[in-house]
């Protein structure tokens, strides 16, 4: 999911640097979506691994 939403970011910077500001808003804007969810599945997966008490990798 980091990668779609890096993905989505250099998208955003290219369409941004052309001009396309329509196109680099939405780009921008669904990095920022899918960082944010990549955010908070992270943060769930070390609290479970935490309550588990298995070290992480």
């Amino acid at each position: 999911m980091l990668g779609w939403a890096l993905t989505f970011l250099v998208v955003a910077l290219v369409a941004a640097a052309l001009g396309f500001s329509g196109i680099a808003g939405a780009a921008a804007g669904i990095a920022q979506i899918l960082f944010l969810i990549f955010l908070v599945l992270f943060v769930v997966a070390l609290v479970a691994g935490a309550l588990r008490g298995r070290p992480p990798l």
